[in-house]
């Protein structure tokens, strides 16, 4: 899934965005308030983090613009104060959750899992699709029951099929979803990692239409 990160703050912008990287999530970084409009509005992202203190508009400023162009992308706002006005104040603009800094990487990775759940309309934690078991949290993966080792890209592939499951996803919308701004994508890539995820979970598990993408059963 396709994150947008919005932190004014270089070494924990960086520190979040390789984080988040690490955790299977393709993230775009940008570090001011009219940066941050832009990017919301024109890309599709699964969740957005928002700082509250930003160069030329507040992440309060960027959360109402994103509200008021109807925009319902899940929010989580950052701030450095723990100040119950500053969190009404994010919660009243249109924010879905709040995290007072200092904080801990994984209570960010589970709210942010718990917001793309509920804006998914979607309560369990595990995917599943026949005999797969796919664990955001712990990252793992088990076809009956038995664990499978997977690559973390092939990981990434796997659990957006299924976040999508029953559905056609296209070549495009997978790297969009697995990959920044800043990092291109090989041509075949998409393909190799299909290829190696039927060798491991068996050839009829990914479903292929030529010009239309690739499913996975519901």
């Amino acid at each position: 899934m396709r994150l947008l990160l919005v932190e004014d703050d270089e070494m924990l912008g960086t520190s979040l965005k390789k984080a988040l990287e690490h955790y299977a999530y393709g993230v775009d970084w940008v570090t001011d308030g009219e940066a941050a409009m832009l990017a919301i509005n024109d890309s599709p992202y699964a969740a957005a983090i928002v700082d509250v203190n930003l160069p030329k508009y507040s992440g309060l400023d960027v959360i109402k613009a994103a509200r008021g162009r109807k925009n319902m992308v899940p929010i989580l706002l950052l701030t450095a104060r723990d100040l119950p006005q500053q969190k009404v104040e994010g919660l009243d603009a249109g924010a879905d959750d709040y995290l007072v800094k200092p904080f801990d990487l994984n209570e960010l990775l589970a709210r942010l899992r718990a917001l793309m759940r509920r804006s998914a309309g979607r309560a369990e934690t595990i995917l599943r699709s026949g005999k797969l078991a796919l664990d955001p949290s712990a990252s793992t993966l088990h076809q009956n029951d038995a664990p499978v080792s997977v690559t973390a890209k092939e990981f990434r592939t796997l659990k957006l099929l299924m976040e999508r499951a029953g559905k056609f996803v296209t070549k495009g919308d997978i790297e969009y979803a697995l990959y920044s701004a800043d990092d291109a994508a090989e041509s075949n890539t998409v393909e190799v990692t299909i290829y190696n995820l039927r060798k491991k979970l068996g050839s009829d598990i990914i479903q292929t239409v030529r010009g239309v993408g690739y499913r996975i059963a519901a």
